[in-house]
């Protein structure tokens, strides 16, 4: 079954200050409202502002706040480094929860939150009041996790796993790299957020080389001795790059000793590896915003009440997306946007007469490994007394007929264009 914006969201779950307002914004803050802050305007905190703006018709005022005026999905980033979609098509704009749903998108970074006063304090120095506040800030890159590994590394050697802009540099490199030279991807420990996943990546760079640089070689040298969906990734792998990929585990490498950005080399207990390209993924942690805040456990991720996204450090502040620890439940965009309808649900309850159902969410991560070859993995999930649980799972099986796996790619084509519709209007 396809996926397409009419019937995405029933599978995706149920002091005067002066503030930098998206386009033909109007003017809110009505007196005696309750306000919800939301901080970060990516698939949890765009929906989840969206959400509580627009099912509490008018009762709430809702301030959005996002640094950035444009957001490039990091989800299908990877088939934009693959060829598949331009970059302009994973860039979306604010303007429509300002002008249809009636949010103060405010343009400006989230510096501080002082919990006892109830307020987010902007980079311009402006204090946000608020009843409760939603805080989606995805993640932060432990840079130092890999040793050698810095922001001026990642220029040489770039992660690209922040957002859709950061990729760009990435394919430059790979649409350039020396012809038969060798590219190194240093994949991210568990958790990570995925998409982009690291192993969809491999194999759009690998498409590229096939098609423009088909002597070039890949060498992946993984900290994890297993990952998601390895049988279908080995299987396409050998399909359509026999010979091109060369997945190497810790148990053969030894470990990631260091990297040398400017050297472009990367060290193991097994042996040095030069690369002509290269992408090295840190490990990860909520975003920064959230460790200030004080909602960050010593895993560097937040802890929530499964039931309302609610954190179980302060009760006015909920967590969502990336930042969260969720549990069964990946680091993923559909993810964040499940999570933000059922954290809605809990502010609109808790802040006016409406009533709150049982939280129900749900996961699909669509990865493509060559022209119309789609995998999927996903599960449907309840809130349990201590975390959010499984309550089915499907995966692809290896060995599918061409005419399922490009069913599978369509289906995720389709659910990019509702998500996005669901997210930002």
């Amino acid at each position: 079954m396809s996926i397409n914006r009419r019937h995405f969201n029933a599978i995706a779950g149920a002091g005067a200050l002066t503030w930098g307002l998206s386009a033909n914004a109007p003017a809110l803050f009505s007196a005696g409202k309750p306000r919800v802050v939301v901080i970060g305007g990516g698939a949890g905190g765009a929906t989840a502002a969206r959400y509580i703006a627009k099912d509490s018709k008018g009762a709430l005022d809702v301030v959005l706040i996002e640094p950035n005026r444009k957001y490039y999905t990091c989800f299908f980033s990877n088939l934009y480094l693959g060829g598949f979609r331009d970059y302009e098509s994973i860039g979306h704009t604010y303007e429509q929860l300002a002008t249809a749903h009636g949010i103060n998108v405010v343009h400006d970074w989230a510096e501080a939150v002082d919990r006892d006063k109830k307020q987010v304090r902007l980079a311009s120095g402006a204090n946000v009041a608020y009843d409760r506040l939603v805080v989606a800030p995805g993640i932060d890159l432990k840079y130092d996790s890999v040793p050698g590994y810095s922001v001026a590394a990642s220029q040489n050697m770039p992660h690209a796993w922040k957002s859709g802009t950061e990729v760009a540099l990435l394919k430059h490199q790979v649409e350039n790299m020396k012809q038969g030279g060798t590219f190194v991807m240093v994949p991210p420990p568990n958790p990570y957020r995925c998409p982009p996943g690291p192993y969809e990546r491999i194999s759009m760079i690998a498409h590229v080389f096939k098609q423009k640089n088909p002597n070039a070689k890949i060498v992946v040298l993984d900290p994890k001795p297993k990952f998601s969906k390895q049988g279908l990734f080995q299987e396409g792998w050998e399909r359509h790059y026999g010979g091109m990929i060369e997945w190497i585990s810790p148990d053969i490498h030894g470990g990631i000793k260091g990297v040398d950005a400017d050297a472009m080399t990367v060290t193991t207990d097994f042996d040095t590896f030069k690369a002509d390209a290269a992408s090295v993924i840190p490990a990860q942690s909520a975003g920064a915003i959230a460790a200030k805040a004080g909602l960050t456990n010593d895993s560097g991720w937040c802890p929530i009440n499964p039931a309302t996204m609610q954190s179980t450090i302060d009760k006015n502040i909920h967590v969502i997306g990336d930042a969260s620890i969720a549990s069964a439940m990946p680091k993923s965009g559909f993810s964040a946007n499940s999570q933000a309808k059922s954290a809605a649900m809990a502010v609109r309850a808790a802040l006016t007469d409406a009533q709150a159902f049982p939280a129900r969410y749900a996961n699909t991560c669509w990865s493509l490994i060559a022209t119309n070859d789609g995998v999927k993995v996903g599960a449907t999930y309840k809130a349990g007394e201590a975390k959010i649980e499984p309550t089915n799972k499907f995966i692809s099986k290896t060995g599918e007929s061409d005419d399922l796996r490009m069913q599978t790619y369509e289906e995720s084509v389709g659910w990019y264009d509702g998500i996005s519709k669901d997210i930002f209007g």
